[in-house]
């Protein structure tokens, strides 16, 4: 009987130990596969709000954070070459063409380009032209330098601005925008709801279009910077004055200006008698139709009332004279 009890007693002790060493290590894969699980949740989390954090923060702050991480992905060392450089430049020349063809042969030269050009006239004939000149910036002294000695030099400015600060930060911004658009774009891949890639669609649409006005404003810094802009004003030579030899006249400059004078005085008293001339062929014409007229019918009135009576065939008695009143007769 003791050895029935026994081995009846025996074995729920083995069956028992083996199902709590069963669930023990059924506890044990358990709990490594949900630790392998939570640190790659965690990771993933991590760097989730790593760059949630990093977007909040702004641009600098995320540069710097990509730099400290990795020396791989650090921005390229800036050089002078981020300085936008710009000119403007007045000089009086002999022959404004002729100069303004030797100013596109040295831009060309220099590796750059010709861009705005407008050529205008004033009322004495004398021409001035303006022209914009893009040169590369190794080449922008040289070629302002070449410009000056064209003529002679009436203005002259030159500017530089400093637009490192600017560069480093949009290439920043870019790098963050890249990365931003490409966890959106993962999201959609994973996205199974309708809502869901509705909603991402937008985003993304969002962060696309931010990213293109990013590049568009590196384009820009790169084209300002790596092109020095030179802007330039041809004017002609101004007719230079008699030197002190000349200043005196002599007896042909006398009669020069004697002739000159003289046409001068035949040129406005033409100028006067061309003024005059239908007022004194309106007075002419009246003269004449007074003399032509008027005046003969005038005349004829005037001789019937002037003309002597004329005597008449009977003579009558003559009274004598008398001497005085009361007097007598002789």
């Amino acid at each position: 009987m003791r050895t029935r009890n026994s081995a009846r007693s025996v074995r729920p002790v083995q069956v028992l130990a083996g199902m709590l060493l069963a669930a023990a290590l059924a506890l044990t894969g358990c709990s490594g596969a949900n630790d392998t699980a939570s640190d790659s949740d965690a990771g993933g989390a991590a760097d989730k709000a790593a760059a949630q954090d990093a977007e909040k923060a702004g641009p600098g702050a995320a540069g710097s954070s990509r730099a400290n991480d990795s020396k791989a992905t650090a921005p390229p060392k800036l050089t002078a070459s981020h300085i936008i450089r710009t000119a403007s430049l007045t000089v009086q020349v002999k022959d404004v063409p002729k100069a303004l063809d030797g100013a596109r042969t040295t831009a060309e030269n220099a590796g750059g380009y010709v861009g705005n050009e407008t050529t205008t006239r004033d009322g004495k004939g004398h021409e001035r032209t303006r022209v914009v000149l893009r040169v590369p910036t190794e080449r922008y002294d040289e070629v302002l330098a070449d410009l000056e000695g064209s003529g002679k030099v009436v203005e002259r400015t030159a500017k530089a601005q400093d637009v490192t600060d600017q560069v480093v930060d949009v290439d920043s911004r870019i790098k963050s925008q890249r990365a931003s658009v490409a966890r959106v774009r993962e999201l959609m891949d994973r996205a199974a709801k309708l809502s869901d890639v509705v909603t991402l669609e937008g985003e993304l649409s969002s962060r696309e279009s931010d990213l293109e006005a990013l590049l568009a404003q590196q384009a820009s810094l790169k084209d300002r910077t790596s092109l020095a802009t030179i802007t330039l004003s041809l004017s002609e030579t101004p007719v230079k004055k008699a030197g002190k030899k000349d200043e005196d006249p002599g007896f042909v400059d006398a009669v020069t200006g004697g002739w000159n004078a003289f046409v001068t005085m035949l040129r406005w008293i033409a100028m006067a008698l061309g003024a005059i001339l239908p007022f004194a062929a309106g007075a002419a014409l009246l003269v004449l139709l007074w003399v032509r007229l008027v005046l003969p019918r005038l005349s004829r009135r005037a001789a019937p009332a002037t003309a002597p009576v004329p005597a008449r065939t009977g003579s009558l008695p003559v009274a004598p004279p008398v001497s005085g009143e009361g007097g007598e007769e002789d």
